[in-house]
């Protein structure tokens, strides 16, 4: 019996009864990568099935030794090894020429799922030191730099401590996620702890360190939101840092550009305010116009105003 497999982007090609996903590619023309000859051991046939996983034969002795060893996902079958059973299977290559051979075979990244890609639900934290352009102008390069590293201990110790992951960092703010190792409830409860602790730690750095010895004091700005993402591995970074993309993550970052207007330190999506198991007071809440959004986006400050109010508060609909 014959059935058949669309390659995405490619063709849909015939397979034979006996004959693996490998094999009937191959036989049609398409330059299928198959470094050990087809013989399950080096993964460079592999494929994303899109499309009728219900549909393939179960994975193979040597295919379920290489994806334990490798980690791949339950939807990442190696071509050689697989079998079709019915219609309606979608498969995708995921090598094609060389730079994608490295990226998925020769390069040393740990988590294969990184690689690929995958969609999740994470809780998102952006904070903003301000009030750090004047300490600046004013200040030796070494205390600029030495301030900073302080300040970047403090902020890097609350969101550790609650599980969160930095995932970049640009001149005196950085992002965070929450939920890679947990459920969104988890994680919305985890930013708001690991904002109110950065709070609470900064006044006190401010109290002890920075009033005394250099007269000055830093107020941050906060913001939180819950979303679905893309999350993945670029492979730009010497680090190899994480990269998190989505909507979700723009609504985030533009709660934070908020705090200043609404003259409140940490502001929350009300959609991330309603996971919370034991919702600190909200002094406020208030509704911005958003792009990209429709309708007025609900917010809720759970943060202090600043001490220094030289904006104007917005009124009850803002633009951000």
């Amino acid at each position: 019996m014959t059935h058949h497999v669309n390659f995405k982007g490619e063709k849909a090609v015939p397979v034979e009864e006996r004959q693996t996903i490998l094999q009937a590619s191959l036989a049609a023309g398409i330059p299928h990568y198959h470094a050990c000859g087809g013989k399950g051991q080096c993964t460079t046939c592999r494929v994303l099935v899109l499309e009728g996983q219900e549909k393939l034969t179960p994975p193979t002795a040597l295919e379920q030794a290489i994806k334990k060893v490798k980690k791949f996902p339950d939807n990442v079958r190696l071509a050689c090894q697989s079998r079709v059973n019915g219609e309606g299977v979608a498969v995708q290559r995921l090598i094609r020429d060389e730079i994608d051979r490295f990226i998925f075979v020769d390069d040393t990244e740990d988590s294969f799922t990184t690689v690929m890609g995958e969609s999740r639900k994470l809780a998102l934290f952006f904070i903003d030191i301000r009030d750090f352009t004047p300490f600046v102008e004013r200040s030796l390069p070494f205390d600029v730099i030495h301030i900073m590293r302080r300040i970047f201990a403090l902020l890097k110790n609350a969101i550790t401590q609650y599980d969160g992951e930095i995932i970049d960092t640009a001149g005196d703010g950085l992002y965070a996620v929450f939920g890679l190792n947990s459920r969104i409830k988890q994680a919305a409860n985890s930013a708001v702890l690991a904002g109110l602790k950065i709070l609470s730690d900064l006044r006190i750095f401010n109290n002890t360190y920075m009033r005394p010895y250099f007269n000055h004091t830093f107020e941050v700005g906060i913001g939180v939101h819950v979303g679905k993402v893309v999350v993945g591995n670029v492979g730009i970074g010497l680090s190899h840092n994480l990269t998190v993309m989505g909507f979700p993550v723009n609504i985030a970052a533009r709660l934070q550009a908020a705090t200043k207007e609404l003259n409140n330190s940490f502001v929350i999506s009300a959609v991330a305010y309603r996971l919370l198991k034991n919702p600190p007071y909200a002094v406020g809440c208030n509704y911005l116009n958003l792009k990209g959004v429709s309708t007025p986006y609900e917010v809720k400050l759970i943060g202090k105003p600043y001490e220094i109010k030289d904006t104007p508060v917005l009124p009850e609909t803002s633009q951000v």
